[in-house]
């Protein structure tokens, strides 16, 4: 990956963030701790790594993600609307009543969702169904699946490992948000998940752990996973809850808040710098001056 392309790759990160912000603000609250943890995974996703068509969302011939993590909608519709499935503008209808972009990711409504997700663990045999589907199609593409640390509690996420590498799904690549927070407390607390990366080596995946925020380290992971064809791959993602606003980074009890007016003003002033400045050194590293 060149300078250029990681700097693109941050800006765009960026973007998601802020936008993903204004879209809970203008509902007055949102899941924001795993929301802001997934902008660099779905910032790779989208902006480098999936083949998809914006203007023709239904093509068969696509990528599929599957955000099991339903309640962190907003952060697909952030980088949907920026990737030009819809205008940025519908981002501020988030649980409209009549409106297209409820708090948990709905196929029906939403261009480029393409699959209903919400309750916990089911998102995993959705993954595993689809990338299953597509192969006896034939159709040469990948699934993308992304589950919580917390939602690794479930046991369906388990019965779907299980199933995906007794059928060798070399076409599903998963993420784990581990964010190490939970709806209540830290996932060590409350149901200690144990090496996770060793548990879906396991069951049968390629596994691998690494730094969640670091989207060259994430485009070589899933460069890495598309190369194994015999079995599903699984990245571990050690991300921090509520990553890039200082407001929640870190900070615990940050799953669900509230936001009001005068934070969302903060969050445009603090992330609208990191904009900014990333802007100038995409703009440097285009320039070959990084």
């Amino acid at each position: 990956m060149t300078i250029y392309e990681k700097k693109e790759l941050d800006l765009l990160a960026a973007k998601i963030r802020l936008q993903s912000i204004i879209s809970m603000a203008s509902y007055g609250s949102g899941h924001a701790g795993g929301v802001l943890s997934l902008a660099e995974a779905m910032a790779v996703l989208y902006g480098k790594v999936m083949h998809y068509d914006s203007a023709n969302p239904q093509m068969e011939d696509r990528d599929r993600l599957v955000l099991s993590k339903g309640h962190c909608g907003p952060v697909l519709y952030a980088v949907l609307a920026l990737e030009g499935f819809f205008p940025l503008e519908m981002l501020k209808t988030l649980n409209a009543n009549g409106g297209n972009l409820p708090s948990h990711s709905n196929m029906h409504k939403t261009p480029g969702v393409d699959i209903s997700t919400g309750s916990l663990g089911q998102g995993s045999s959705l993954a595993a169904g689809i990338a299953l589907g597509m192969r006896l199609r034939d159709i040469q593409r990948f699934t993308y699946l992304i589950l919580g640390d917390g939602e690794c509690d479930e046991g369906q996420v388990w019965e779907a490992a299980l199933f995906a590498a007794q059928r060798g799904l070399g076409n599903l690549i998963g993420f784990v948000d581990w964010n190490h927070q939970q709806l209540d407390g830290y996932t060590d607390g409350i149901c200690g998940l144990g090496d996770l990366e060793r548990k879906f080596m396991d069951f049968g995946w390629d596994s691998r752990t690494i730094p969640g925020h670091d989207v060259e380290a994430v485009y070589d992971a899933v460069v890495s996973a598309q190369a194994v064809k015999d079995k599903p791959s699984m990245i571990i993602l050690d991300t921090v809850k509520g990553k890039g606003w200082s407001l929640t980074e870190g900070k615990p009890n940050v799953h669900h808040i509230t936001i009001s007016p005068e934070q969302l003003t903060e969050a445009e002033n603090e992330i609208g710098t990191v904009i900014r400045n990333l802007e100038k050194e995409t703009a440097a590293a285009r320039q070959g001056n990084l």
